[in-house]
């Protein structure tokens, strides 16, 4: 099988919110938007360097709102790479994104968490190069 991730699904409470976020102020690029009717639209992004793209999905019933923040139970469930830490750090911290700790240096790389204002959990990370 030759098969790559195309995208994930991450559910936020609209698509406004979402784009306002994640293209806003993390930088994402808009790849798509269509509008599939009955108030639902086809949402892609994906971070300016490419890679696997987010599908944003607008929570429409209790159990989707009650998941929103929560995917992955609390955990970090979403890791953004960059080649340039400190500058996408300084960048992110000025558009007002909220991180929980100050960076620090794993033996994978250097990391920072922070959430989304829908509570999601992210890494910021720079992986170090493997030989």
């Amino acid at each position: 099988m030759s098969a790559t991730l195309h995208a994930v699904a991450i559910v936020v409470p609209d698509y406004e919110a979402g784009l306002e976020f994640y293209v806003g102020r993390l930088g994402f690029d808009l790849v798509e938007d269509t509008d599939m009717g009955g108030g639902k639209r086809w949402v892609l992004i994906q971070p300016s360097g490419g890679g696997t793209q987010l599908l944003l999905a607008r929570a429409v019933n209790d159990e989707q709102r009650a998941a929103i923040g929560r995917q992955t139970g609390g955990r970090v469930g979403f890791f953004l790479n960059t080649g340039d830490f400190d500058a996408d750090h300084a960048r992110m911290l000025a558009a007002g994104v909220e991180f929980e700790e100050t960076p620090r240096d794993e033996p994978y790389g250097r990391v920072a968490v922070f959430r989304d204002p829908f509570g999601n959990r992210w890494d910021l990370l720079q992986l170090v190069a493997r030989p």
